[in-house]
């Protein structure tokens, strides 16, 4: 007996579109594509960037930016880091070992800088720093404390 609680739903099969068949399936002649135009061609698909010819907005817009490729990236040390230490002389595989620098990794191969932000402290040490570059008011600082700041040449 059929209930509301046992009712499913009619299978209903539906024929597909039978496209350019003729006149009687209601889709002949131009086959749902309309007159004529590139959409109703063969292979006529226009790529989703395309604005119909009008000059594209990648061209439009002016191109904005600079990349350096000449640039040099450091890896930084500040006097301020160093002022703790209980080392007369430092040099870049001292400054890895006491885990200043990064020793791996992609800026391992960095060259060095010492920079001289300091924070609250002063710098009062006197010490031979050994680095591939001093920022002026770093080398001032390690100097007039009587240490020594020398440069060290670039190896690639």
């Amino acid at each position: 007996m059929l209930t509301l609680h046992n009712l499913s739903k009619p299978a209903i099969k539906k024929n597909k579109k039978r496209l350019g068949k003729g006149q009687a399936t209601g889709q002949g002649q131009t086959a749902g594509k309309g007159h004529k135009g590139q959409k109703a061609r063969s292979g006529g698909k226009i790529p989703i960037w395309f604005e119909g010819g009008q000059m594209p907005i990648q061209r439009r817009l002016p191109k904005r930016g600079f990349k350096n490729i000449f640039k040099i990236s450091h890896r930084i040390v500040n006097l301020k880091d160093l002022v703790d230490l209980e080392v007369e002389e430092l040099d870049i595989a001292k400054m890895e070992e006491l885990g200043l620098l990064p020793k791996s990794g992609k800026k391992a191969n960095y060259p060095v800088k010492v920079l001289a932000e300091l924070g609250d402290e002063e710098f009062s040490k006197t010490m031979i720093i050994k680095a591939n570059a001093f920022s002026k008011k770093a080398i001032e600082l390690i100097e007039n404390r009587g240490g020594k700041a020398e440069v060290v040449k670039v190896v690639k």
